[in-house]
């Protein structure tokens, strides 16, 4: 008699499915997106060559699952410090520590070639993710910081994610060390003088 998939369950790993999460994530930071092994990554997480792809299906689906906990995570991180009056920038100063902590998940992130941009769970993870750079933003117009909730959503977006690039590309260490503390004030303390100046060329 065939036993139906759920019958099968549980593996004997405990947490198996986000022990794969977890390993995948590990091979991405290792390795690269670009050359994710399904072996590895069971080799990694401890378990059979057949229990990634039984629970994921395939690199699409693994790489769907890390940007879903990837967006859910930058959510976490960002969401605490935006409230304040400084919000968008500390926000900026968030997104900033998130990707240098979590690089395997920031690379993945941002590739919809890599996953299924249709995946439910991933669509309200993202959507939540980019509420809040735009409810900081609103928060900065309402106090008079700015005056255009988009342009400022994407100039801080571009400013925090292509600082973060950067760094994780090895351009910056050699110049502003490796402590991400350190490193995402500095990119605040420049995205504040970049406002003033702004502000400057508008008078």
């Amino acid at each position: 008699m065939v036993m139906p998939r759920s019958a099968l369950r549980p593996y004997h790993h405990g947490r198996l499915r986000q022990a794969v999460i977890e390993a995948a994530v590990q091979e991405v930071e290792a390795a690269g997106a670009g050359h994710l092994s399904m072996r590895e990554i069971a080799r990694r997480a401890g378990v059979s060559h057949a229990a990634p792809a039984y629970h994921f299906g395939d690199k699409a689906g693994i790489f769907t699952a890390i940007a879903t906990e990837g967006f859910r995570l930058i959510t976490e991180r960002i969401a605490p410090v935006t409230g304040g009056p400084d919000g968008f920038i500390q926000g900026g100063a968030a997104y900033v520590g998130f990707a240098v902590e979590h690089p395997g998940h920031f690379e993945v992130m941002f590739r919809p070639d890599l996953y299924r941009a249709d995946d439910l769970d991933l669509i309200a993870a993202r959507d939540a993710a980019f509420g809040v750079m735009v409810d900081s933003a609103r928060a900065a117009v309402a106090a008079g910081e700015a005056d255009d909730i988009t342009g400022l959503v994407v100039a801080g977006w571009s400013a925090a994610h292509g600082f973060a690039t950067l760094w994780l590309h090895a351009n910056l260490q050699d110049k502003l060390g490796t402590d991400p503390a350190a490193f995402a004030a500095t990119f605040a303390g420049g995205l504040v003088t970049l406002g003033e100046i702004a502000r400057r060329q508008q008078l």
